[in-house]
């Protein structure tokens, strides 16, 4: 087996273990992270019904489409090219941060109590608890949410 195999099947075993002990209910749903290169996201999930009560992200939708075709620039150098490209595409802010998931934790927070959620059992997946994840897990703390 090669590593890569190796790797994801450490982490299939280690999600399995946190999930066999955290199950989510309708009164106290489980907070499921998953966390990208470049963004983070959090939902509390009924396992009972399996639905969805609330979810937060750090990807954010665009107010306005991009000003031009990025694709048909016609510059100098490749530099030039690269900085006209840019400056056509919306800015995006970067996501995957502790600041970005702290932020996601306060919103994820926010929804729950808009849906009437005070606890959680929190669910970090193969993560390690550190990071990025316990600064989601710290954010939705300070936003009211107990685990």
């Amino acid at each position: 087996m090669n590593s890569q195999k190796t790797k994801e099947a450490q982490r299939r075993r280690r999600r399995f273990r946190v999930r066999n002990k955290v199950r989510g209910t309708a009164e106290r749903p489980r907070l499921s992270v998953f966390r990208s290169s470049m963004h983070i996201c959090a939902q509390l999930i009924d396992d009972d019904t399996g639905r969805t009560l609330a979810a937060a992200s750090s990807q954010v939708k665009l107010e306005k489409a991009p000003q031009g075709d990025y694709r048909k620039v016609k510059a100098e150098t490749k530099g030039e090219a690269r900085k006209q490209k840019r400056a056509l595409l919306p800015d995006r802010p970067y996501g995957g941060n502790v600041k970005a998931a702290k932020a996601v934790g306060l919103k994820l927070a926010e929804a729950a109590k808009a849906a009437g959620i005070t606890k959680a059992a929190f669910d970090r997946g193969h993560y390690r608890y550190h990071g990025r994840v316990k600064a989601l897990a710290e954010g939705a703390r300070e936003g009211g949410l107990q685990f």
